[in-house]
C-alpha cells in the first residue's frame, strides 16, 4: 500500500466531510476512496472514522493522526519539489480564502495561472472574517490590517486603497462632506466585518482620523454595499477594485478626496512554517505578482 497516498486520501475525506466529495475532488470513484481509507485503517490496526449512512465522524485515533499525517504529506511534497527537475509540473488543489473585492480581482486574473499550470486547481472562498485554516483545510488566506495570530506565517503583499463614494443622485440637493466631521449629517452604508466598531478611518496625510457612524444600512457583503451606493442610498467606503470604474465613468463620485480612507496592510497567512508545497508556493507567488501590478495596492501609491 502507498501509505502517503492513503494519508492524502484520508486527509481529503476529513477536509471535505464525505467519501463522495473526496472522490469528486480527487477525480476517483467513491468505492476506491472508501477502500483506500479502509486499507489505511487495517495497516494502522485502528479505526479512523465512524461511518453511518448519513455522516462521517473522526474517532479519537483519527483526530490524533491528523497532525502527523499532515507533516508526512508536507515532507514528501517538499522532497519531491527539491528533487524534481526545473520546470516540473505544479499539480494539486489550493484552497484560497480572501475578501470579496480581492476575490474578484484574483478571479479576473486566475486564468493565466491555470493556463500556465494545467495540473493546478484553485478553490476561491470569499470571506471577510478570519478562518480556522487548519480546521477548515484552507491553504492560504488573505487578511486586511493587523494579523494578531502569531502562530501563523504572515507575508505582507500590499496595501488597500479605498474611496468614500456616493452616487450623483444621492448628492443632488445635498452638500457633500468636506471633512470627516461632516459625515455625521449623511446617510451611511456600512460594510460590516468581524470586530467592526461601526467607525470609518480617514487620513489627513499625517495621521488617521476615526469617525463614528450611525449607519442607515448595514451589509456583510461588499457587493451589496456597492449596489446600494449605486442606487443612491448614501455614502460608503469601498475598495478601489469595486468602484474605480464607477468613479471614472461618473456613476459614483469620489467624495472628500482630501481625506481619503486609511490604508491597511494586505497580508497572506498560512499555517505551515516550513515545507510549503509547490502548489501553494506557486499560488502565493502569483498573488504577490498580481497585487504588485496594481499601483493602488503598492506602498507609495496615492489617490
Amino acid at each position: 500500500m502507498d501509505i502517503v497516498c492513503a494519508l492524502q486520501t484520508f486527509m481529503r475525506v476529513v477536509e471535505t466531510g464525505s467519501f463522495s466529495a473526496a472522490a469528486a475532488d480527487l477525480r476517483r470513484t467513491q468505492p476506491a476512496i472508501s477502500r483506500q481509507v479502509s486499507a489505511l485503517e487495517a495497516h494502522l490496526n485502528t479505526r479512523l472514522l465512524h461511518r453511518t449512512t448519513t455522516a462521517l465522524a473522526l474517532t479519537a485515533e483519527g483526530e490524533q493522526i491528523i497532525p502527523m499525517a499532515q507533516k508526512i504529506i508536507e515532507a514528501v511534497e517538499a522532497l519531491t519539489e527539491t528533487t524534481c527537475r526545473e520546470g516540473a509540473a505544479v499539480a494539486g488543489k489550493v484552497r484560497l480564502a480572501l475578501p470579496t473585492p480581492l476575490g474578484l480581482y484574483v478571479s479576473d486574473r486566475l486564468g493565466t495561472l491555470l493556463e500556465r499550470h494545467r495540473g493546478l486547481s484553485v478553490e476561491l472562498i470569499f470571506r471577510d472574517e478570519p478562518s480556522d485554516l487548519v480546521g477548515e483545510g484552507i491553504d492560504l488566506e488573505v487578511r486586511l490590517g493587523l494579523v494578531a495570530d502569531c502562530s501563523l506565517m504572515c507575508r505582507r503583499i500590499g496595501w488597500t486603497t479605498a474611496f468614500l463614494v456616493a452616487s450623483p443622485a444621492y448628492l443632488r440637493g445635498r452638500r457633500a462632506p468636506e471633512t470627516p466631521e461632516d459625515i455625521g449629517t449623511h446617510d451611511c452604508i456600512c460594510y460590516s466585518r468581524a470586530g467592526d466598531a461601526r467607525s470609518w478611518s480617514f487620513s489627513n496625510g499625517a495621521e488617521d482620523v476615526a469617525v463614528r457612524i450611525a449607519p442607515r444600512l448595514v451589509a456583510s457583503n461588499s457587493i451589496a454595499v456597492h449596489r446600494a451606493v449605486l442606487a443612491g442610498n448614501g455614502l460608503a467606503v469601498l475598495s478601489h477594485i469595486l468602484v474605480g470604474s464607477d468613479i471614472a465613468d461618473g456613476r459614483l463620485v469620489n467624495v472628500m478626496p482630501d481625506f481619503p480612507p486609511s490604508r491597511f496592510a494586505i497580508s497572506v497567512v498560512y499555517p505551515s512554517r516550513r515545507n510549503l508545497p509547490m502548489r501553494i508556493r506557486t499560488v502565493l507567488d502569483f498573488l504577490i505578482e498580481i497585487v504588485g501590478e496594481d499601483p493602488l495596492m503598492t506602498p507609495m501609491s496615492s489617490h
